[in-house]
């Protein structure tokens, strides 16, 4: 995890953001084939030149001119790859890469590539605060760690949507709306929101897919030298990892999709599960924060927790308390949204106390404080691009989960049954898609990267994000699928204090022999 800030290696669903999760996207066709490839840059560039259609050799055979990337250790360059790949003719968009040497290049083994998930989180963000320096030594020592911004994320290409005085009103909407008024002004800010990225964005919006991405990551992999990818995928990365394998599985090398997605189901019912998921890990937190003598939420069990954690929200929904910010008071939004960071890292479970008693003090700051940090909302106002991208990929892997709040409001009882505290909020988050300007290009199905080398699938039994079960479904969909399960809290696994997940995805990226299917740490 990156420590400097709450990092969600997720495919998440923002509650006060109103974000879906990622779906499977059908794959498409035109892109390149399993080829043959013999080691070192020339050869695999000779047999990628062979296997694609001529209009993309130009894109394969680039090489990538590396500078210094103001980070030390760390080196950065920028790929061209097509706007649309079915017309590489309509132009380029630029492709910002990272790199860290291996550190042992003696026993250099090739290229790992990692993304930290979102969609929209950065992976160079993620490269140079954590992977490229936290990843095991024996790790970086024989891989070069090497990963970019999918297209639309931060440094390529960025998605745009809002300014940060709009963003800011925005993420004070209320999400569980009483009356017909306050339906109608979240109903506003979903297509205020929607408006803004096209007006912005039009140009790279139809082009953010995870199969775009999916592809994106051949062309790295080609022109990094690889014959087949190396790769490390947290949350949403599992999908655009688990994509790239259902197009091009004789490239896949050795895939490690930690915190999976679950391709085959649908908008509607990632959402539902992803809010049951939240509730377990609040259960967890709650089971915790009853022992703890500073537990602001009072004692006896998880419900009675939930309760008056419920009782607070209702509160500051009616009146709102003072954050230290005077255009932004801690409201339900902001409240909800500051409790749902805290619930992806059991470690920051005494962070979210504290905050929770502050704020139940009439001190709001904590919260919020979460909550930005969710957002990546800097001290400036000013935000990154994460929300404009995570909405502009989502909305373009699957159909909206919902038509218009009507469907919202028959899905309901179903949402606050997988969780009585967040189910609502969560519920009316779900209806961004419905106003999205440009229509989804992906739908659900499962994915199962026939011919593939072994991948292996990491599941957490409480995440909050990825719910385990959706660990499960991967791994069986996938034709060469190993289930390596951590029984555990937070959101993933690898490199979070589990010494025999550490051990078997380590063994695995460094010898290739993957763990037995079923393992259970």
């Amino acid at each position: 995890m990156d420590t400097s800030r709450l990092l969600r290696t997720t495919g998440t669903v923002i509650a006060a953001a109103g974000l879906l999760l990622s779906g499977c996207t059908s794959g498409g066709s035109g892109g390149p084939r399993a080829v043959a490839s013999s080691p070192g840059e020339a050869g695999a560039k000779s047999a990628v030149a062979t296997a694609i259609p001529a209009a993309l050799r130009p894109y394969y055979e680039q090489k990538l001119s590396w500078r210094d990337c103001g980070v030390p250790g760390f080196q950065c360059s920028t790929m061209k790859a097509p706007l649309d790949y079915a017309r590489p003719e309509a132009g380029d968009v630029e492709i910002a890469v990272a790199r860290r040497p291996a550190t042992s290049p003696g026993k250099r083994l090739g290229s790992l590539v990692v993304n930290p998930g979102g969609p929209g989180g950065s992976g160079i963000g993620y490269l140079q605060a954590y992977a490229g320096i936290g990843y095991p030594a024996q790790v970086r020592a024989a891989y070069d760690m090497v990963s970019f911004d999918p297209r639309g994320v931060d440094r390529s290409s960025p998605v745009e949507c809002l300014t940060g005085p709009a963003m800011d009103k925005f993420t004070q909407v209320d999400q569980t709306p009483d009356d017909a008024a306050e339906r109608a002004l979240l109903v506003a800010a979903f297509k205020d929101f929607a408006a803004g990225c096209k007006a912005r964005s039009s140009r790279i919006l139809p082009h953010v897919s995870t199969v775009d991405a999916a592809r994106d990551m051949d062309l790295l992999r080609g022109v990094l030298g690889d014959e087949k990818l190396t790769y490390v995928g947290a949350s949403y990365g599992t999908f655009l990892g688990a994509t790239y394998a259902e197009l091009f599985p004789g490239r896949v090398g050795r895939l490690v999709l930690d915190g999976a997605m679950d391709p085959s189901r649908p908008a509607l019912e990632l959402n539902r599960d992803q809010t049951a998921g939240f509730e377990t890990a609040f259960t967890a937190f709650a089971k915790d924060c009853a022992k703890q003598p500073d537990c602001p939420l009072g004692r006896g069990g998880p419900d009675a927790v939930a309760a008056r954690l419920k009782e607070f929200f209702r509160k500051v929904d009616a009146q709102p308390v003072p954050s230290g910010d005077p255009g932004r008071p801690l409201g339900e939004s902001l409240a909800t949204t500051g409790v749902i960071a805290a619930l992806y890292d059991e470690n920051a479970w005494p962070q979210l106390r504290e905050s929770l008693a502050a704020a139940l003090g009439g001190d709001g700051s904590g919260l919020l404080g979460l909550a930005d940090s969710y957002y990546e909302r800097e001290p400036d106002g000013k935000y990154a691009n994460l929300m404009f991208a995570n909405a502009a990929v989502n909305c373009l892997d699957q159909p909206p989960a919902f038509a218009g709040p009507e469907a919202v409001y028959a899905a309901l009882p179903s949402f606050e049954k997988a969780s009585p505290v967040f189910g609502a909020g969560l519920a009316w988050a779900s209806l961004n898609c419905a106003y999205w300007p440009v229509k989804a290009t992906g739908s659900a199905a499962p994915l199962s990267a026939k011919g593939a080398a072994p991948i292996v699938v990491v599941g957490t039994t409480r995440d909050p994000a990825t719910p385990y079960k959706w660990a499960q479904a991967l791994a069986g969909q996938l034709d060469s699928g190993v289930l390596l399960t951590y029984d555990g809290d937070g959101h993933t696994a690898y490199g979070r204090g589990s010494a025999c997940i550490d051990t078997a995805v380590n063994t695995y990226l460094l010898e290739g022999k993957a763990p037995q299917d079923g393992k259970k740490c």
